[in-house]
């Protein structure tokens, strides 16, 4: 298997707690999200239909409850897609109605100041 080729796209500074920055790697749009303190890496299209999902919303998600509860958690872990409200999970990618569905992960490092992913 190949060695990944790694492109530094972002400094850690531009990605403070909750950041987003969108950068384009060989082609492909990218999103970098800092989630609470990890930078993830996703493809800017949405399983679903296509769109680009890394402009969407990101806060949390309603947790399993009692009937007649609602429990709001996992802020700032929860990507919704832009057109249609797909939500997907930030740290592995899976969506929350269909396990089948998932964004595009790419692997991240941080070396110093400079945040690096590969394709």
């Amino acid at each position: 298997m190949p060695e990944p080729q790694w492109h530094t796209v972002a400094t850690t500074a531009e990605l403070p707690a909750g950041g987003r920055k969108l950068v384009s790697i060989e082609g492909k749009s990218i999103g970098l999200f800092n989630v609470h303190g990890e930078i993830v890496a996703v493809l800017d299209v949405c399983p679903h239909e296509l769109a680009p999902v890394c402009r969407g919303r990101v806060s949390g998600t309603t947790l399993p409850s009692a009937p007649g509860e609602y429990c709001w958690g996992r802020e700032g872990e929860i990507l919704a897609c832009p057109w249609h409200g797909w939500e997907f999970d930030l740290t592995t990618g899976r969506c929350l109605v269909d396990e089948k569905l998932r964004l595009r992960r790419y692997p991240v490092e941080v070396v110093g100041d400079e945040v690096r992913v590969a394709l």
